[in-house]
């Protein structure tokens, strides 16, 4: 996901984006504490979506 793409959504589109966001990383940490994660790098393109869309939240509140 790029940062270009989250600007061109209204507030309640990247609240809930970063809500979705929010349960697959809880769900790849169940996955991590269990053993069943294969790919972990996928944990660290999640995290950083959530920073780019909080970032992109925070910017547009500034304005």
């Amino acid at each position: 996901m790029k940062a270009s793409e989250l600007r061109g959504k209204d507030e309640a589109a990247l609240q809930k984006e970063l809500n979705e966001l929010l349960k697959a990383q809880f769900g790849l940490r169940m996955q991590i504490a269990t053993q069943q994660l294969n790919n972990t790098a996928q944990l660290k393109k999640v995290r950083r979506d959530i920073a780019r869309v909080k970032t992109v939240m925070n910017q547009k509140d500034a304005k």
